[in-house]
C-alpha cells in the first residue's frame, strides 16, 4: 500500500496549499519559505520601474529640454507665415501717361518639406507633376537637386502661367503633397521698342540676386536694367503676411491672421514719351534712308533743369520678352544681331565728337584770353608744322570766333588749341581741363546704371596706354574733336545744354517725382548742379551766337525755317578701322530762352547735315508745332 502511494503521490501534477504549509513548518524557525513565484514577480517588478524611469527621463527631455523646438515643429505641420506680394510701382511719363503695367499671372510651385517628406511616392509625384507641366521627368529632378528638403519657402516649377490654365492646375494638384498655386504679377511694357533702354525690365530673381538680397524669395520678380533696376528699392514695395492652417497635404485651409502689404512707390518721369516715339519714327526713317546698317542716339534736355525729356537708342528691343521669361532662341537673336539692340547707345556708346566738341575749345580759348571774339584767323585750308601738315574740309578765308563755330574751321581751331604763328594756344592741359568742365571724362551721374565716361586724353594718358610721347599733332586732332577723344551722346545734350542756359552743368535726370499709391509725393527730385560760373556769361554769349549762326548761314541752315529760332552745330566724326564718318548733329530751341537741347548721332551717317540735321528739322518742328498745338512738349 505504501509503494502504492508513493508510486501514486509522485505522478501528482500539483502540491496542495496545506501540504506546502506543513512543509514549512518543518524549518527550525518556524518560517515560511518565499515561493518561486514572487521571485520572479519581483524582478519583473524592477525592470518595470526601470523602463518607466527612463520612459520619464525621455518624456521629461522632450517635454522640457527640447519641447519648444517639437512645438515648433509640430506648429508648423499645420500652421504656416507665407509672404504677400507687394504690387510693383506703377511708372508714368512727365504727361502722367502710363507707361508700364501689372498683370496677374499665377507660378506653380512647391513647398520642399510638404513635397519631399513622403519618400516612398516622390517618384509618383514627379511623374503626375510632369504630366501636369508638360516638363520632362529629367528636367524636373534637375530643378529639385540643390532644393533645401526641409525649407517651407517655395520654390519655383512653373511660372507666368495664366488665369484659364491655373485653373485647370488647381484641380489636379489638389490630392499632391507639396504643390500650390501662387498669385503673382509679371510686366507689361506700353511702347516697348521706343522706351526699352530707359525702363529696363523686371524678371525672376536669379541665384546671385537671391544670395545678395537677403529680403526677397525664390518665387520673386526684381529690377535687372534701367529704372526696374534702379529703383528697384522704391518700385518693390513692403510685402505683408499672413499666418495659414494647412491639411496634411500643405493645402491652406483657413486664414489665422494676416498683415496687408504696401504697394510699390510709383515714379513719374521728366521723360516725354510722344518726344521719344517721334524721335525714334524719324532715326527709323532716316536710317532706312541713307540704307545704312549702324545704330544711331538721340538724347534731349532741359537746358533750364537737366530734365532729361527724351534718351534715345536706335535700334531698340521688346522688354515684355524679358518680362516673360524670354526663350533661348529669342536671346540669342539679341544677342548676335549686328546692330547690338541691347546695347544702350545713349549712355554708353562712346564715339569722337567731331566738330561738336569745337564750342568747348571756343569757350576755354575766350576764357584764359588766348584770343578775343573778334580775332580774325586766316584759314588757308592747310597748316604746316615742320614736315607734317594739317587739313581743313576747305579754304574759309578770314574767319572769326562766330564765323569759325558756324562754318566749323579746323584751321581756327587748330590755331586756338595747339597754337600757330603769333597764337599761343590753350594746349592739351587746359583743353582737358575745360573739357572736364563741361562734363566730359567723367560720368554725369544719370540716374541709370551702365552709363560711361568717354575719354579726354593726354600726355600721361598716351604714355601709360600707347607707350607713345605727346605731340602737337595730338594736340591738334583734339582741338576738332578727333583723335582719342570719346564722348556719349548723353554728355554732349548736356554739354549743349550748358551752353544753351548760360554756364550751369547739370546732373540729368529722369525721373521726376516719386509718389505713392495714392498719389502722395514721397520725394521731389531737385535740379541738381554739377558746376556753374567756370565761363563767363560774356564769353558764353559768343558760343551761343556762333551757334546761331551755323542755323542762318551754316551747316544747319534748313532749320531756319522752325516756329522757333534755334542755334546748332554739326559734326563729322572719323573713327577707327573704317572709311565711314559718325553724323552728328547738336541743337537747342528756342535761341532766346532755350527749353529743348539736343544731340543726334548716326553711327556711319556720312556728313552731320545729310544726316543728323533732317532729323532736328522734324523733330523740332513737330515740338514747337504740332505738339504745342495739343499740349504733347510738356
Amino acid at each position: 500500500m505504501k509503494n502504492k502511494y508513493s508510486i501514486k503521490n509522485k505522478n501528482k501534477n500539483s502540491i496542495e496549499i496545506e501540504e506546502l504549509f506543513l512543509d514549512s513548518m518543518t524549518k527550525e524557525n518556524n518560517s515560511l519559505e518565499i515561493p518561486l513565484v514572487d521571485k520572479n514577480i519581483k524582478i519583473i517588478r524592477k525592470i518595470f520601474f526601470i523602463i518607466l524611469f527612463f520612459l520619464l527621463v525621455q518624456a521629461g527631455y522632450l517635454q522640457i529640454i527640447k519641447g519648444e523646438y517639437y512645438s515648433k515643429v509640430s506648429e508648423k505641420n499645420y500652421k504656416r507665415t507665407v509672404p504677400i506680394k507687394a504690387p510693383r510701382g506703377i511708372i508714368y511719363d512727365k504727361n502722367n501717361k502710363q507707361i508700364v503695367y501689372n498683370v496677374p499671372i499665377f507660378d506653380l510651385v512647391i513647398i520642399p518639406y510638404d513635397f519631399f517628406k513622403n519618400k516612398n511616392s516622390l517618384d509618383h509625384r514627379i511623374n503626375k507633376l510632369s504630366k501636369i507641366t508638360d516638363i520632362k521627368e529629367e528636367e524636373l529632378r534637375d530643378n529639385l537637386i540643390d532644393v533645401d528638403r526641409f525649407s517651407y519657402q517655395a520654390h519655383l516649377i512653373s511660372d507666368n502661367i495664366g488665369k484659364e490654365k491655373a485653373l485647370m492646375i488647381s484641380e489636379k494638384i489638389k490630392k499632391i503633397e507639396g504643390l500650390q498655386l501662387e498669385e503673382n504679377a509679371i510686366r507689361n511694357y506700353v511702347d516697348s521698342h521706343y522706351m526699352s533702354n530707359i525702363i529696363g525690365y523686371s524678371g525672376r530673381i536669379n541665384k546671385r540676386e537671391f544670395e545678395e538680397n537677403s529680403n526677397y524669395y525664390l518665387t520673386d520678380v526684381i529690377g535687372k536694367n534701367g529704372l526696374e533696376l534702379s529703383f528697384e528699392k522704391q518700385l518693390r514695395g513692403i510685402y505683408g503676411k499672413q499666418e495659414i492652417g494647412v491639411d496634411s497635404y500643405g493645402k491652406r485651409v483657413r486664414i489665422l491672421s494676416k498683415k496687408e502689404p504696401i504697394s510699390g512707390d510709383n515714379l513719374i518721369l521728366n521723360i516725354n514719351s510722344d518726344l521719344q516715339k517721334k524721335i525714334y519714327d524719324e532715326l527709323s526713317i532716316i536710317i532706312e534712308k541713307l540704307e545704312t546698317e549702324n545704330g544711331a542716339s538721340v538724347v534731349a534736355i532741359d537746358p533750364r533743369n537737366g530734365a532729361v525729356l527724351a534718351l534715345v537708342n536706335y535700334p531698340s528691343y521688346d522688354n515684355n520678352l524679358f518680362a516673360n521669361r524670354i526663350s533661348n532662341n529669342d536671346y540669342n537673336k539679341l544677342l548676335n544681331d549686328d546692330l547690338k539692340p541691347l546695347f544702350d547707345r545713349s549712355i554708353a556708346g562712346e564715339y569722337p565728337p567731331g566738330s561738336t566738341f569745337k564750342m568747348v575749345i571756343g569757350a576755354a580759348a575766350l576764357q584764359e584770353n588766348i584770343i578775343s571774339p573778334k580775332r580774325v584767323i586766316i584759314d588757308t585750308g592747310i597748316i604746316y608744322v615742320g614736315s607734317y601738315s594739317f587739313l581743313g574740309w576747305k579754304p574759309l578765308g578770314r574767319v572769326d570766333l562766330i564765323e569759325a563755330i558756324s562754318q566749323s574751321s579746323n584751321i581756327y581751331f587748330y590755331t586756338v588749341g595747339g597754337g600757330y604763328g603769333d597764337i599761343k594756344g590753350l594746349g592739351v592741359e587746359k583743353i582737358k581741363e575745360y573739357a572736364n568742365y563741361f562734363g566730359f571724362g567723367n560720368i554725369s551721374g544719370i540716374d541709370l546704371s551702365g552709363e560711361k565716361d568717354g575719354l579726354i586724353p593726354d600726355k600721361k594718358w598716351k604714355r601709360d596706354v600707347k607707350d607713345e610721347r605727346w605731340y602737337i599733332g595730338d594736340t591738334y586732332h583734339i582741338s576738332i574733336g578727333q583723335g582719342d577723344v570719346l564722348t556719349t551722346p548723353l554728355q554732349i545734350a548736356n554739354y549743349i545744354a550748358t551752353v544753351a542756359n548760360g554756364g550751369k552743368l547739370f546732373q540729368p535726370q529722369i525721373v521726376d517725382k516719386i509718389v505713392d499709391s495714392k498719389g502722395n509725393i514721397i520725394e521731389n527730385v531737385e535740379p541738381k548742379i554739377i558746376r556753374e560760373n567756370f565761363i563767363d556769361k560774356e564769353n558764353m554769349k559768343w558760343i551761343q551766337r556762333g551757334m546761331r549762326e551755323n542755323v542762318i548761314s551754316g551747316s544747319g541752315i534748313s532749320l531756319a525755317n522752325l516756329p522757333v529760332q534755334a542755334a546748332g552745330k554739326t559734326g563729322t566724326a572719323q573713327y577707327y578701322g573704317n572709311q565711314k564718318t559718325h553724323a552728328w548733329y547738336t541743337v537747342y530751341a528756342p535761341y532766346d530762352d532755350p527749353e529743348i537741347a539736343m544731340a543726334i548721332i548716326v553711327e556711319g551717317g556720312g556728313e552731320g547735315h545729310t544726316a543728323a540735321v533732317p532729323v532736328a528739322k522734324e523733330v523740332l518742328s513737330w515740338y514747337f508745332g504740332e505738339a504745342r498745338n495739343y499740349g504733347l512738349e510738356h
